[in-house]
């Protein structure tokens, strides 16, 4: 039956004779030579083999010691390459932020890389999805949701509300047709978003009377197809600005008058309770808080 060597002795053993020295073997350990010297009595006895042996410059290894002890010090030495790989895991913070696909192309990622700068011991794990998410379940630490900020049992933080803005194709509109005012949009195919209530309020907030052809035209569930079909040129879209600023400046679509509209609904930030207590967690919110504001300070495109 093999014998259980102790490990603490193994690792004494290791110093000793990689020092030439109790009393160096000592300092390396921090403990006292009395306690060096007990561990490799102790070793020894186990083993019953002598290890060192004494000479006037300090302890040399014996054949057996010297047999063993390369193969033991590389051992240590994976030993404290682990350690200091689980230090470096245990330091690293991880954050799971949840939002729609739209969002999280058109304006989150792109802005990601200044708070990988800023806390770059944090790793964030973005999961894009327009679905219900139970945060407690699918282990969310923040979702950015667009709604009117009614999360029941959690906390929301109102981030940002987008302005809306009509765009279209630059083809869909022939060169002497170019839109004057607000009504002017119904002469066209209108693309809607899911509920279909955007374009209604938008030509209300810009004193345009009630007319059914605001509720006609296809309807998509994700801004970003909405987007996509106003590139193919299958209508006017009503969108926010953030999200078509690419393609306008790309000139795949063109603003097609200068008549913003804060939406109904605004971003908030939402957690768990007492999740903004998690230093990861504050530090996302106060970081995506500072964004938002820059945001909304910041200068808008110019029709086209």
């Amino acid at each position: 039956m093999t014998t259980s060597l102790p490990l603490l002795a193994l690792r004494t053993f290791v110093e000793v004779g990689q020092r030439g020295s109790i009393k160096a073997a000592a300092e390396a350990l921090s403990v006292t030579s009395g306690a060096v010297s007990q561990q490799i009595r102790l070793l020894e006895d186990r083993i019953g083999v002598a290890l060192f042996t004494r000479e006037r410059q300090g302890l040399r290894l014996t054949e057996a010691g010297a047999n063993v002890h390369p193969a033991l010090l590389q051992a240590f030495e994976q030993i404290e390459k682990v350690q200091q790989t689980l230090e470096q895991i245990k330091s690293r913070q991880t954050l799971t932020v949840s939002t729609v696909a739209t969002f999280a192309a058109s304006w989150l990622v792109p802005r990601l890389g200044r708070f990988n700068q800023r806390y770059p011991h944090i790793e964030v794990r973005v999961e894009a999805t327009s679905a219900v998410v139970d945060m407690r379940r699918d282990r969310v630490d923040i979702a950015l949701r667009h709604g009117l900020g009614v999360y029941p049992g959690l906390h929301a933080t109102r981030l940002m509300a987008p302005v809306l803005v009509p765009v279209a194709c630059p083809g869909l509109l022939a060169a002497d047709a170019a839109l004057k005012e607000p009504a002017d949009c119904l002469d066209y195919p209108l693309l809607h978003d899911s509920d279909r209530a955007d374009w209604r309020l938008w030509l209300a907030a810009h004193g345009v009377a009630q007319d059914p052809r605001a509720e006609r035209g296809t309807a998509f569930e994700d801004d970003f197809l909405l987007i996509r079909a106003a590139e193919a040129g299958q209508g006017l879209a009503l969108v926010p600005l953030e999200y078509a600023r690419e393609e306008i400046v790309a000139g795949r679509l063109v603003q097609v008058l200068d008549k913003p509209w804060p939406a109904r609904f605004a971003y908030y930030l939402v957690t768990q309770p007492g999740a903004l207590q998690r230093p990861q967690v504050k530090a996302f919110a106060d970081w995506i808080l500072e964004e938002a504001q820059g945001e909304a300070a910041g200068p808008a495109l110019a029709c086209t």
